[in-house]
């Protein structure tokens, strides 16, 4: 049984993954194949990009980025979750797939886009609005039941990018938080931040000395100017109502 699945490689999902996996709980993100970002022609309001970036090639960094901390990737959609023991929800849910294995785990993130079907045997609390079904959070994306939580366009947050990453990593954390992982903060701070203060490290935190900071420094520098060397060839996705020749 995995610590965490969350359902949905998009961008809620992955920066939710990315703090779990750091956190140290075994995560699994169950990818539908295609996040709505894909369908974006130009990515020009995320912080850190002057000039915009390629929505695709954001994707493809920050699914990187997740394995790179520990995350595992499995292709599929969820159809169903129910609880593994419908009297005891501390011993997790069971996530059944489209042609794959039954996938246990004792915390779910739904990160997907808001149809919620698969949540209904679990009456987490939703909310119908046109075609879609979002999902009642708490400020953490803390759902009515205990160990399930949402993030990102699910739980009703605006349609932007940056938000559905900020949330993502919000809702992360009060995973982690209601875990029993012990963790503080993540954070990576300079040689003595803690230490010369005569405190010891916070679990999560990370102290590093100047030549791991620069040899760090060097390989992100590096991969960013792999990454960015050449235009990707993969178009945006049109939106499937769209008739086309």
């Amino acid at each position: 049984m995995r610590d965490l699945c969350i359902v949905g490689g998009g961008v809620a999902g992955l920066a939710a993954a990315i703090f779990t996996a750091r956190a140290g709980l075994d995560t699994l993100v169950v990818d539908g194949g295609e996040s709505i970002l894909a369908r974006n022609a130009s990515l020009e309001n995320y912080p850190g990009f002057p000039d915009g970036v390629d929505a695709r090639q954001y994707l493809q960094l920050t699914r990187e980025q997740a394995r790179n901390a520990g995350a595992e990737f499995e292709l599929g959609r969820v159809t169903r979750a129910e609880p593994v023991t419908e009297a005891a929800l501390e011993e997790g849910f069971v996530l059944e797939t489209e042609g794959g294995e039954p996938l246990e785990a004792r915390r779910v993130i739904a990160a997907s886009w808001p149809n919620s079907d698969y949540l209904e045997p679990l009456d987490v609390g939703r909310m119908q609005r046109g075609n879609k079904h979002f999902v009642s959070v708490d400020e953490g994306g803390r759902t009515a039941v205990d160990g399930v939580y949402a993030a990102g366009r699910i739980a009703d947050e605006p349609h932007q990018t940056v938000v559905a990453a900020g949330h993502g990593a919000k809702v992360a954390l009060a995973v982690v938080y209601d875990s029993e992982v012990p963790f503080y903060q993540d954070w990576i701070v300079p040689e003595g931040y803690f230490t010369g203060r005569d405190r010891d490290v916070p679990p999560g935190c990370a102290e590093i000395d100047a030549e791991e900071r620069r040899e760090r420094d060097e390989k992100a520098r590096a991969r960013l100017l792999e990454a960015f060397a050449d235009p990707l060839d993969e178009e945006p996705t049109m939106h499937p109502s769209v008739e086309r020749d």
